[in-house]
């Protein structure tokens, strides 16, 4: 069988589920298995309590009831044993890209698991399939590698099964051409991980659920509603309420997460870009003339007053009153001044 060239491992998972909605349903079983570079391969399942009641229509495709996982652990329980086990591993699996990944992350931010996933590629077999043969995972299965799956839309069944169809594509479609829209041959199908996430990123979306991608300028643009195929940023411009709208509206967690991002740089590239308010210069001092300057009338002197003392005033002595006046005194002063 052919081997994976691995520059680090890869880790195949496939989830059974609550349902399909990726903001509001819940896991109810994961299996990973993840492809070593030395060829070996490590294999986890886990059933997971959801918290809420599994719908009759999802049990009767995957088979698990509300009685099987009723004394499973939470996700939020398993979530630290599940990020052990990818490590820095990059990721895939069938449909991955618009199911897994995405119904995977929102169960780690709704825990408030730290799981980044900004340096991982991805590699949805799905994608390469509906390219090259658009068919279904059991056809798939059938088509590349001769086989039927026996216990089909069991999480550990279909995942091994990927696996095997993944190594088969890449047996079958090395060296041969392909076509896209715009009428581009390459030969995207290599053994080699980063190859084959850029061939499977159909879309190259910003948020795995599809509400923002990039355009062919590596631009991120809306992909829905009004403001569908218009960029980000000029919606952001334009009317800023919509970034409001969305982070209070039914989107998933991880699409919020990615819109709260681009909001953030938004706002540092307007503050970076804001015209700074010069500050008042100070004026310069004149030249001197070398020529002496004319005299200048002089400007009357002011008179100068006293200062006036801040101290209090001390108070006047007071006279004595005189003493009446009587003969003895008469007498007394024309004795003093009598002429000899």
């Amino acid at each position: 069988m052919l081997q994976l060239q691995l520059k680090r491992p890869l880790a195949f998972f496939d989830l059974e589920t609550t349902g399909v909605n990726v903001a509001s349903d819940r896991i109810v079983e994961i299996s990973i298995l993840k492809a070593m570079p030395d060829g070996s391969q490590q294999i986890k399942t886990l059933k997971i309590n959801p918290r809420i009641p599994i719908p009759i229509e999802s049990s009767l495709v995957h088979g698990i009831y509300d009685d099987d996982v009723k004394n499973a652990p939470t996700f939020k329980q398993v979530a630290p044993e599940i990020i052990d086990f990818l490590g820095d591993a990059d990721l895939a699996g069938y449909n991955s890209n618009r199911f897994d990944i995405p119904i995977l992350m929102e169960e780690f931010l709704r825990v408030k698991a730290i799981f980044d996933i900004d340096n991982r590629h991805f590699v949805d077999v799905q994608n390469v399939f509906h390219q090259m043969e658009q068919r279904t995972l059991k056809a798939a299965y059938k088509f590349y590698c001769g086989k039927d799956i026996v216990n089909a839309h069991s999480a550990e069944a279909d995942i091994k099964a990927t696996y095997e169809v993944l190594l088969a594509q890449i047996a079958k479609y090395e060296g041969v051409n392909f076509e896209d829209k715009k009428g581009n041959i390459t030969q995207p199908i290599v053994n080699n991980v980063e190859a084959l996430h850029t061939f499977t990123s159909l879309n190259k979306p910003v948020d795995f659920a599809g509400r923002m991608v990039f355009n062919d300028n590596n631009v991120e643009v809306f992909n829905f509603g009004k403001h569908k195929g218009k960029p980000v940023t000029t919606v952001f411009e334009e009317e800023p309420s919509y970034y409001a709208w969305m982070m209070n509206g039914d989107f998933p967690l991880y699409t919020k997460n990615r819109l709260e991002k681009l909001w953030q740089k938004f706002k540092e590239q307007k503050l970076a870009t804001k015209p700074i308010a010069p500050s008042p210069q100070k004026e310069s001092p004149l030249p001197q003339s070398p020529l002496p300057e004319a005299p200048k009338p002089e400007s009357p002197k002011p008179i100068a007053r006293k200062a006036e003392s801040t101290k209090p005033e001390s108070p006047k002595p007071i006279a004595p009153k005189p003493e009446a006046i009587n003969n003895d005194m008469l007498q007394m002063l024309a004795n003093k001044f009598k002429k000899g």
